[in-house]
């Protein structure tokens, strides 16, 4: 993709009449632009905000729904070699007050020039956006209303310069922005491109995903503008409401390409009726990429088995937004490995021995795939020091598209980037060329010395019928009478009367983590739906969710 000096040449090169953004509404309404329709819409913005004073270098926050005009105006300002930024819009996912923190934080971080907002924005969360230096509020649509010439003035675009910026994920991730040149782009989508064998004559993406998060933006933006590929992309809102819709769209688009985060594996089959699964078609699809939290086989399992879809269509992946996007992928022709480890010395001393599958004291965990061309991956400790193969530690990272640090925020990247590597936060380790990805080392639990990840136990208890699917955390309490941590849950209920029977239930999912990880957990609080806080990118957000509970329930910080 290096053939290309910047992320608008692709654009212009594509062919006009080639089908470019599908937006589903639902099955009754939906809108189609082509290369050419986009690039002329995309042209006509950037010359009004040329006149509104948008140059080379300023940067733009978009604060408006999935939309096709969201990616008109993202594209508009990086014609005129501005850096764009999407933000999350409101909605009612998201907790407020974390909502209005996020968005004035990261705000007040960027300086940016122009805010462009949508006609339905919340006036209550206009106060929360900063507009300090002279920064100008723009309602989507007041920019185009006067008729402009076609084709803006454009400044000579380089490789190198800034070409938008990205925030990482995670609960605190609107307040670490990510800059990524035009050349980290492109090499980014060069090697996962060629990874994938992406045929824009047969290639069709499918998106739900939100364009604030690097899966949306890059694999399902980026990618098809690069690889000049039509995508069909649904509100994330929209998606969540009605997950069914993700069959439906690819059956009826014949797409063949997608990603989704592990939960996605689970929640569509779970909430469609089991009465319509043979009702889709499936058969278009090249590969279903499992990518953004640590995959699960049984996740992907549970998929394939619902939709009959073909065992080598599910794929996996390692990504960031640090990173642009992928520093792994899974073999698109075998598919990723599985690896079966000791359970006991991998929770006491964070050591892989591998034991047979039908071994009782077994764990399995699938993998990420090998590294992209360029990329490096260091298994290290918590000093940094590389530790001995057959060990869990960090990842740490090198590339050729590595970002070059946060955005106006040094302190965050130096505790990140330490000698050229970025150190990710998140714990695995290597087998056989394979990267397998354990858990995020912040949200591990020791517990009477034993290492556990929160997703295990978060997994066995989303099993119960009475548990929302997505909605259980689970953490640690210090004990001071016992000197280690309490394992706690907090699980939404689907319906709200099942919490008077929350003693039996209780009693129920104890059984059940016991029975399946072997420890048993101190206290479940149960809660009704919505209760559970989550991240703009749609995660739980481990930490504010810890905080609401301390709040509700004081006499945990004293010990249960």
């Amino acid at each position: 993709m290096l053939r290309f000096a910047h992320l608008i040449e692709p654009l212009d090169a594509a062919p006009s009449e080639r089908p470019f953004i599908t937006h589903w509404i639902d099955e009754d309404e939906q809108s189609t632009v082509t290369f050419g329709e986009f690039r002329q819409r995309a042209r006509a913005e950037a010359t009004a905000l040329q006149q509104h004073g948008l140059a080379a270098g300023d940067r733009v926050i978009i604060l408006m729904p999935q939309s096709i005009g969201a990616i008109t105006t993202f594209v508009a300002t990086m014609m005129l070699g501005a850096v764009p930024a999407f933000l999350a819009y409101p909605n009612f996912k998201i907790e407020p007050e974390k909502y209005r923190s996020g968005l004035s934080g990261v705000s007040r971080n960027l300086s940016a020039k122009f805010v462009v907002i949508d006609a339905d924005f919340p006036e209550d969360m206009l106060g929360y956006i900063s507009l300090s230096g002279g920064t100008k509020l723009i309602r989507a649509g007041t920019a185009t209303e006067s008729p402009q010439p076609a084709t803006p003035a454009r400044p000579a675009a380089h490789a190198e310069d800034l070409a938008f910026i990205q925030h990482s994920a995670g609960t605190t991730g609107l307040q670490k922005g990510v800059g990524l040149t035009h050349v980290a782009v492109l090499r980014q989508i060069g090697h996962l491109s060629t990874a994938l064998k992406i045929d824009p004559d047969r290639d069709k993406i499918y998106s739900w995903l939100p364009l604030y998060h690097d899966m949306g933006l890059i694999a399902c933006f980026m990618l098809p503008i690069v690889c000049q590929v039509p995508v069909v992309m649904q509100s994330p809102i929209e998606w969540v409401m009605q997950p069914e819709s993700t069959l439906q769209i690819i059956d009826h688009h014949r797409c063949t390409l997608a990603w989704m985060p592990n939960f996605a594996f689970q929640f569509i089959p779970r909430r469609t009726p089991q009465s319509r699964w043979a009702d889709y078609d499936l058969s278009s699809l090249r590969l279903m990429i499992n990518c953004s939290e640590p995959v699960r086989a049984s996740s992907m399992m549970e998929f394939q088995r619902a939709f009959s879809v073909r065992p080598e269509v599910l794929q996996t992946s390692y990504a960031m937004a640090e990173n642009v996007f992928a520093v792994t992928q899974s073999d698109i022709d075998r598919g990723p490995t599985t690896f079966h480890a000791e359970a006991r010395h991998f929770r006491s001393q964070h050591r892989i021995l591998a034991v047979a599958k039908s071994d009782k004291g077994s764990i399995t965990f699938t993998s990420s795939g090998r590294l992209l061309p360029n990329q490096q991956v260091r298994i290290v400790s918590t000093s940094g020091a590389p530790v001995p193969e057959g060990y869990v530690g960090e990842i740490a990272i090198q590339s050729d598209c590595l970002f070059q640090g946060y955005f106006n925020r040094p302190d965050l990247t130096s505790q990140a980037v330490r000698h050229g590597w970025y150190h990710t936060g998140d714990l695995g380790f290597l087998h056989g060329g394979e990267l397998y990805v354990v858990g995020r080392k912040k949200d591990l639990l020791i517990v009477g010395g034993e290492n556990i990840y929160p997703q295990d136990i978060e997994e066995v208890v989303a099993t119960h019928p009475a548990v929302h699917d997505g909605r259980v955390i689970a953490t640690g309490i210090y004990n001071s009478d016992l000197g280690t941590e309490d394992i706690v849950v907090v699980a939404e209920v689907d319906d709200p009367l099942s919490l008077s029977n929350s003693i039996d239930l209780e009693i129920e999912i104890r059984s059940r983590v016991v029975g399946s990880l072997g420890f048993a957990v101190r206290k479940i609080f149960f809660k009704p739906p919505k209760w559970i806080v989550k991240s703009t990118a749609g995660k739980v957000a481990r930490s504010t969710t810890r905080e609401k509970l301390l709040k509700e329930h004081p006499e945990l910080a004293a010990g249960i």
